[in-house]
């Protein structure tokens, strides 16, 4: 089925900010839970390795969780990096605590940061982890775009597939919510209103779920994205990765300016 390009949540201004927290929280938790972030290192470690890049300037960074997993796993695979958070929705707390945890090899940025017009004082290579299903492709190629004319490799990653064993999956968001939200973290109480008193997270988790899934970009409408971006001398590799034993793929995107 073709992407659709509903709206979630969270990208709404007015969405409140306790809200898009629980989501973002949410989903770092499921994250770790799954460990599916971790298997989609090694495009990220070869594109490094071949940029000598040790920092990444992660955006649209939510709570924080994917690119801190994936720091930590590229520390296993022998590359040690920095991190440093950035959202249009910045979430301090979450920013902190993931700090914290890495042992400041993590740190976020309080400011907003617009990943079509990133300041050009953050200087790396740039990961989208779970997000890039967020823009249109107009919003897309404006991502990428920017990385090319301020000469930053990026790297795009996404552990949704629209798949059908995805799709039912999702379908027991509102149950896992329900079970798992005194785990997640940096844990706030509201949530316990939004939750067990008043169930208004779980509705709001399953809808974003339900509509990213039709938001993800496949392997062929990534590499249309690409074909439209001014790049001359870039390299674009496109793929999609197993995610363990389940029936199921992440994908990716990586470029990278020339090199010498």
């Amino acid at each position: 089925m073709p992407r659709m390009h509903l709206v979630e949540l969270e990208d709404l201004p007015w969405f409140p900010a306790i809200l898009r927290d629980g989501g973002t929280a949410f989903l770092a938790f499921a994250e770790r839970m799954s460990g599916h972030g971790r298997l989609m290192a090694p495009p990220l470690l070869d594109a490094l390795k071949e940029t000598g890049h040790t920092h990444l300037v992660d955006l649209c960074s939510g709570s924080g969780g994917p690119a801190a997993v994936m720091a930590d796993e590229l520390k296993k695979r022998g590359l040690e990096v920095t991190v440093t958070l950035t959202d249009l929705y910045p979430h301090p707390e979450a920013f902190n605590h993931a700090a914290a945890e890495s042992g400041g090899r993590v740190q976020g940025r309080s400011t907003p940061v617009d990943a079509t017009a990133v300041p050009q004082d953050l200087r790396g290579f740039r990961t989208v982890f779970n997000a890039f299903h967020h823009f249109t492709p107009e919003q897309g190629r404006a991502v990428l775009q920017d990385a090319v004319r301020q000469g930053q490799p990026i790297g795009v990653f996404e552990v949704v597939s629209r798949e059908l064993p995805m799709l039912l999956g999702l379908l027991m968001t509102p149950l896992t919510v329900t079970l798992t939200m005194p785990l997640w973290r940096p844990f706030r109480w509201p949530w316990l209103l939004w939750t067990w008193v008043f169930p208004v997270m779980q509705p709001f988790v399953l809808w974003d779920g339900l509509v990213s899934w039709l938001r993800i970009y496949s392997e062929e409408e990534l590499r249309a994205l690409v074909a439209q971006v001014d790049a001359p001398g870039w390299t674009w590799k496109v793929g999609r990765i197993q995610l363990g034993q389940a029936p199921l793929h992440g994908t990716y995107l990586v470029g990278t300016p020339p090199q010498g």
